[in-house]
């Protein structure tokens, strides 16, 4: 990492009040309007403020464009990783420099509003939720589009039992405190209000945002975000109930499953014996299916057992580890 940082000292010396993250992959065009567009809202209403580049690897000259911006503005901090790591590692990389007491996450598109601002900083300090997510309920964006989400965002209230519209929407607000304590890794920034409630932050709320199209470039994201998006609930709902304590689920179903077929075993061992001790003739154990059956779900069921033990050693000892390597960075 290479820190360009003119301003560090007197950054940390002083309170701010909101930093802006904004993850970004091949958004050029729209980088100069949005950063003015942000500091016009953050001066109108006397906040502090910092904004948080993350340049996810892009091809074109948002680099650049970021770096012509950062000489014009104190306010810009930036980050530039080597490739294309996701949204996600762009968001943990931003919240682990952010120093405003409120951490805003929004879109490089342009499609959301940063008029909207003001509100979500007042609904954490003043209102005091641990986080306020954006709902798009006049979403600008395709059919194609709008049906996959409502049906991946139903599922996602259902799965998690948290009452959301709109778990995806980009424009987020977080106390500090929270932004510190969770993880995003993978492609879990859809899910990042899970990830807050289960660091212990259960004051959730949502704020109906207003949403445009899309003024420059095209979409980064294609219809397979949607069974990606599926696929990590499904694994992320996994995690949060069984992730510290797999012996409970592998442990718990490999011991049910051994137990029915060492039961179904010894009932055909007894059979056998029961009918020899009559003089009834019978054919071997090994002629009939079900005894396989019974040897295969001990197999099994042992096999379940050992995957509960061994996944509970490596939960034990395996601490997260930032991955991301970052080439570059300004006023960090």
């Amino acid at each position: 990492m290479i820190p360009l940082n003119r301003n560090l000292k007197r950054q940390i010396d002083c309170r701010m009040d909101i930093s802006v993250i904004i993850p970004l992959y091949n958004e050029q065009d729209s980088l100069e309007e949005l950063t003015d567009w942000i500091a016009r809202v953050m001066n109108n209403n006397s906040f502090s403020y910092e904004i948080i580049f993350i340049d996810d690897g892009s091809t074109d000259d948002s680099w650049a464009e970021i770096q012509k911006l950062a000489a014009g503005h104190k306010e810009i901090k930036a980050l530039r990783f080597r490739r294309n790591y996701g949204k996600s590692a762009a968001l943990h990389s931003g919240f682990g420099i952010s120093a405003g007491d409120v951490v805003i996450t929004m879109d490089a598109d342009l499609q959301d509003d940063p008029e909207e601002i003001p509100e979500l900083y007042y609904m954490i300090r003043r209102q005091g939720y641990d986080m306020v997510s954006g709902w798009k309920k006049e979403r600008q964006d395709p059919v194609s589009k709008k049906i996959p989400s409502r049906f991946f965002n139903y599922t996602a209230r259902i799965v998690t039992g948290i009452k959301l519209h709109d778990f995806n929407c980009g424009l987020k607000a977080y106390a500090k405190e929270v932004v510190k304590r969770i993880e995003v890794y993978g492609e879990m920034h859809r899910y990042i209000p899970i990830l807050v409630k289960n660091a212990g932050f259960h004051n959730i709320g949502e704020k109906v945002v207003k949403h445009h199209k899309r003024k420059y470039g095209i979409t980064k994201f294609g219809l397979e975000r949607f069974i990606n998006g599926f696929l990590d609930l499904l694994s992320l709902s996994f995690v949060f109930r069984f992730g510290k304590r797999p012996m409970h689920l592998f442990g718990g179903l490999g011991t049910v499953v051994f137990i029915l077929g060492f039961i179904s075993a010894l009932y055909l061992g007894g059979t056998k014996l029961l009918l020899l001790s009559r003089g009834i003739r019978t054919p071997l154990i090994t002629d009939s299916p079900y005894f396989y059956l019974s040897i295969a779900a001990m197999i099994i069921g042992t096999q379940l057992f050992l995957a509960g033990f061994i996944g509970e050693l490596i939960s034990r000892n395996s601490p997260f580890k930032n991955l991301y390597e970052i080439e570059k960075k300004i006023n960090t």
